[in-house]
């Protein structure tokens, strides 16, 4: 069955749930504590919508493939079509913001990384993108203003400012409609903050979004 995105209020995005475009290193702090350059330009990938799922319910994590990291991020939703625009336009083309994990297969990834392949199957397997509703936007918010956080087990965990973006989202989702054409229902990923770390069995995670947006959920023993 095909993930829908829906909004806070219960309301179903008309489209069903696209391409997941994400981006890497989008915070200087992040790269930095994974030993990473920090990029000059966005560096890119894709995850398939079959890498969705709610993150309201259990993650069941593949924890028999190596040691899973959480990554929590801003998530925009995409409300119309998008092929190398603006960043006004990108901006207006936004409806919606919310959260997501992107969940990465690390030891996985490293071996890859290490032989100079591609990681696509550390970062898009099923199950690879817990994602909440989103709140819907009547209009461009002041996207330096948002902030973001995770704790685990009530300890804090992360915790992202838009501000710290390296790339900003209007600049962001101009920059990936050059490269793929964004369509409604399709979903981006902003960039994770310092703080990345592997999930464990039974943890409880608390997720919060400027503007009284909460998300409860846990991680399947």
């Amino acid at each position: 069955m095909r993930f829908v995105p829906r909004f806070t209020d219960g309301q179903a995005f008309p489209e069903a749930l696209g391409k997941i475009v994400c981006v890497g290193r989008n915070y200087a702090d992040h790269a930095r504590e994974l030993n990473n350059p920090v990029p000059s330009e966005p560096l890119l990938f894709i995850k398939p919508a079959t890498a969705a799922v709610p993150l309201e319910r259990p993650i069941d994590a593949p924890f028999s493939r190596g040691e899973v990291h959480y990554e929590t991020e801003l998530a925009l939703l995409i409300g119309k079509e998008l092929s190398d625009v603006t960043s006004d336009e990108a901006e207006r083309a936004i409806v919606g913001i919310g959260l997501a994990l992107d969940l990465t297969l690390r030891d996985v990834q490293s071996r890859l990384k290490e032989k100079g392949h591609p990681w696509e199957v550390a970062k898009s397997f099923d199950g690879a993108c817990p994602l909440s509703a989103f709140l819907p936007l009547a209009q461009v918010p002041n996207w330096s203003a948002i902030s973001f956080t995770l704790e685990v087990d009530g300890e804090p965990r992360q915790k992202g400012e838009g501000a710290d973006m390296l790339f900003p989202v209007s600049t962001l989702v101009a920059e990936m409609s050059r490269h793929f054409t964004l369509q409604p229902g399709d979903v981006v990923l902003t960039g994770t903050p310092a703080g990345v770390g592997p999930l464990e069995r039974g943890a409880r995670l608390r997720f919060t979004l400027t503007g009284g947006f909460e998300v409860n959920t846990r991680v399947v023993d």
